[in-house]
């Protein structure tokens, strides 16, 4: 497989810490794509057939309601894998993943990658402790939705969303912001707006360029705290 460094597989952290014997079986059978923003790449109760380990592209997994709407409750990045239902025993997934931030991502059958699962106990490890630390920060999230402001939980998005990025730079609308954490618009150009007044961010057509990143730390909840130590 002759990869970009920039884009080789063990840019992703999860794919990196495994044992060199697994990845090295796994290079072969990874497949590496690019994927624009809105993709979505699957559905709420769809069957899993491939699972995602992103490079430099962000996954919002979110959670959608009867009557279509949606929140997020999970972002994934270089950090990790997209697709853990498989791992569980399930053969679907109760969230839609879409693409947040348009990027590169390698693609692995879901089969293979149960197989390593269940026949390797190093691998194991490594995966289950990326499962703890996602449903962790699962957990933080709805703590965070329901006692903290959407000003605070802006500043945690923003911040999520840039650990998972070489940027300070995010094309995202305000509009799309809002669908992630399930609140109005208004409100997000409400709390955006104070970001700008204190020169914590520029906003410009869908450009969020973090001007002070120290501020906006000291500006979001504790839960951003918590997130860092998972």
């Amino acid at each position: 497989m002759n990869i970009d460094n920039e884009i080789s597989p063990q840019k992703n952290h999860l794919l990196a810490a495994l044992p060199p014997q697994i990845l090295k079986r796994l290079l072969p059978h990874l497949k590496l794509e690019f994927f624009p923003v809105g993709k979505v790449l699957y559905e709420s109760g769809h069957a899993l057939h491939q699972v995602y380990f992103p490079i430099d592209s962000i996954v919002s997994l979110l959670y959608v309601t009867e009557g279509g709407s949606s929140a997020e409750i999970s972002m994934v990045g270089n950090e990790g894998l997209v697709g853990i239902a498989v791992l569980m025993g399930g053969e679907s997934t109760i969230s839609r993943a879409l693409i947040q931030n348009a990027g590169h991502a390698y693609r692995l059958s879901a089969l293979r990658l149960r197989s390593e699962f269940n026949n390797n106990r190093e691998m194991r490890m490594v995966l289950l402790r990326y499962i703890q630390t996602m449903f962790t920060g699962m957990a933080q999230t709805a703590v965070c939705n329901r006692h903290h402001s959407i000003d605070q939980q802006l500043c945690r998005w923003l911040l999520l969303s840039l650990d998972r990025l070489d940027s300070n730079q995010l094309n995202v609308t305000q509009e799309f912001i809002a669908h992630m954490l399930g609140v109005r618009r208004p409100s997000v150009t409400e709390a955006a707006g104070k970001l700008q007044q204190l020169g914590v961010i520029e906003y410009k057509r869908g450009h969020i360029t973090v001007l002070d990143r120290s501020k906006l730390e000291k500006l979001s909840c504790e839960c951003y705290d918590a997130d860092s130590k998972n």
